[in-house]
């Protein structure tokens, strides 16, 4: 097997084994559930918005110390923050317990960083592509693993909701172990740089004298700047880049809006189902799971380098507004499976939309700047996320009911397709009269 598959195989593994989480789609009614002493409005006001804030916090710092530790022990961090969470909540019943265990979540989501870059700092860039769909692949084959374990297990009634954790506690053992087993990485792209030798321009000879080089090698290394230095002048490079920023805000605006919809939608379904015979929650994260799986595929095929620019952000405007349709059938139906497939079709569209616009943003990068450049994407999402969260859920804004802040979700993605349906008419009406590929290239 050749090295680059090889690694690319390992790090799969551990992706997939850390997906296996059945008892993540029953969280909600574990934790309202008979196991735990807590209320609804203590839930949802003073336990999960700790772990967006701490995921907000913690992103910028895991970033950096990612780079510098070279990403392995990063990924260990994964596994272990996994077993610490897991075992919280399995053996612990105080709302502080609740509290510290999100806090750690937020380690365990920020860390992921380090699983998607990892792979770029041991293969040649010729293999992105390939190493990228594998490790996206593991870790959705990973979660529709876990949706079809989990479903099964509550319907031939082999477990309940607390015991589902210990499955998952299992896996991130497993997970953890694993990690140590990952190869070691020598190089990353800001701290640890592969230094090239410095050389003269032609072959010296016995005698030369050495003044010449030892005149050049200052200026030569004068010339690369230090990782604080680069990371700057990759940031930099990036967003005065109009394209580029243009599809960062929307990746950001969209992943916000995500985040918001997945963090909460157990308790909506708890509100229009009290007391369900049998919850489909599982089953829907499979289906979800294997619809956005194929959206973000078929987008690949079909969007990436085909479309233009303008044409790229009128289908996401488009979508964006159903996506908040979507939103709308799951908070104002009473039916709980006409919520589960407003959800779905949600979770497929996001899946699409959130494909295009990384590519987009990918394409319109000048250099190896990926992981910054989405790293601060996501710590913009995750700074919307929590004002979204102190809006319309916490008691510093409205304090929302799920009902409205589902609806509040669902014209947050209508107003953001309207606004980038408005911003392409704009661009078109400011290059009037120019020629179409002057039109295109004209923010690039």
């Amino acid at each position: 097997m050749k090295e680059w598959l090889k690694i690319s195989c390992l790090l799969c593994v551990f992706g997939f084994i850390r997906e296996i989480r059945p008892s993540e789609p029953y969280v909600t009614e574990y934790l309202l559930g008979p196991w735990r002493n807590i209320s609804y409005e203590q839930l949802t006001q003073e336990v999960y918005p700790v772990g967006t804030y701490s995921y907000l916090v913690q992103l910028v710092f895991v970033f950096l110390i990612t780079d510098f530790l070279r990403y392995k022990p990063l990924i260990i961090t994964i596994g272990a923050t996994g077993v610490i969470i897991w075992s919280m909540l399995i053996w612990t019943t105080s709302l502080v317990s609740l509290q510290i265990l999100e806090f750690f979540y937020g380690t365990y989501m920020a860390a992921e960083v380090a699983y998607y870059t990892y792979i770029y700092a041991k293969v040649d860039k010729k293999y992105y592509p390939r190493v990228t769909s594998h490790t996206r692949a593991a870790m959705f084959a990973g979660k529709l693993v876990s949706g079809i374990t989990s479903q099964l297990m509550l319907y031939l009634e082999l477990m309940n909701y607390k015991e589902l954790n210990y499955i998952t506690l299992g896996t991130q053992i497993i997970a953890m172990l694993w990690a140590f087993g990952l190869p070691r990485v020598d190089r990353s792209l800001y701290f640890h740089r592969q230094q090239l030798p410095v050389a003269d321009s032609h072959t010296q000879l016995p005698g030369e004298g050495n003044l010449e080089v030892e005149e050049q090698q200052p200026e030569r290394n004068a010339r690369q700047p230090g990782a604080v230095g680069l990371l700057w002048l990759h940031f930099r490079n990036a967003y005065t880049n109009p394209r580029v920023v243009q599809w960062s805000l929307w990746y950001a605006i969209g992943l916000a809006g995500y985040l918001q919809v997945i963090s909460y939608v157990q308790v909506l379904w708890k509100v229009i189902e009290p007391k369900p015979l049998i919850a489909w929650n599982g089953a829907v994260d499979a289906v979800l799971t294997a619809l956005a799986a194929l959206s973000a595929l078929g987008a690949g095929y079909l969007h990436t380098g085909r479309l233009k620019p303008r044409t790229s952000l009128l289908i996401l405007a488009f979508l964006s507004a159903v996506e908040g349709g979507c939103v709308l059938i799951c908070c104002w139906t009473k039916d709980i499976y006409w919520s589960y497939a407003g959800f779905v079709l949600f979770g497929a569209l996001y899946g699409f939309t959130i494909t295009v616009a990384s590519a987009e943003v990918a394409r319109n990068l000048q250099e190896e700047s990926f992981g910054l450049v989405f790293g601060v994407n996501t710590f913009v999402a995750l700074l919307f996320q929590s004002l979204l969260t102190m809006m319309f859920v916490t008691k510093t804004g409205f304090e929302l009911d799920p009902v409205g802040q589902y609806t509040a979700y669902a014209f947050y993605f209508i107003g953001v397709g309207v606004l980038y349906l408005i911003s392409v008419l704009v661009e078109c009406m400011a290059f009037r009269g120019t020629n179409s590929e002057k039109l295109e290239n004209s923010l690039d």
